[in-house]
């Protein structure tokens, strides 16, 4: 079994997610990268909606603890792999300062049928709180499932 190459995430794409992770402190923030496939060009915030919405595997919970991503997102990022700037990592924070990929993570990312990822992305999540963000770490789909290929610090560097 071979390990997932991590897509690059250069510094100016970091520091993008960074501030919408900051911004939407204490709430998870949520969105995607677009790029090549081997690196990331630009940052697309999403709404997330899991105050109005219900979380598809966790409706008991709330923005501070989950996200949804808003259905008219949702149709961009299905759309955007047709385009010319496809999404190639989908990111979120988690606002306990972790960057973790936690079973509810897993069970949204995973296809309703186990077989592989719901989207051709790698999963980017940052830890974040009140002080900014302290971490990062991004997961990509394999034989074992999703697996960490990348960690980086609070400034995106690799850890």
């Amino acid at each position: 079994m071979s390990r997932p190459t991590p897509i690059r995430i250069p510094s100016d794409v970091f520091a993008a997610v960074a501030r919408e992770a900051r911004r939407a402190f204490p709430a998870e923030c949520c969105g995607w990268l677009t790029g090549t496939a081997d690196e990331a060009t630009a940052a697309r915030p999403c709404a997330n909606v899991q105050g109005v919405a219900a979380h598809p595997t966790a409706p008991e919970r709330t923005a501070e603890t989950a996200y949804v991503i808003d259905g008219d997102d949702l149709l961009a990022l299905a759309e955007s792999f047709d385009g010319p700037a496809p999404a190639r990592v989908i990111y979120h924070s988690h606002p306990n300062g972790r960057a973790y990929f936690s079973e509810t993570d897993r069970a949204v990312a995973t296809s309703p049928w186990g077989d592989g990822p719901a989207y051709p992305v790698q999963q980017l999540v940052v830890g974040v709180t009140a002080e900014g963000v302290t971490e990062a770490a991004l997961f990509a789909w394999s034989d074992a499932g999703f697996v960490e290929v990348a960690r980086f610090d609070g400034e995106g560097n690799p850890a």
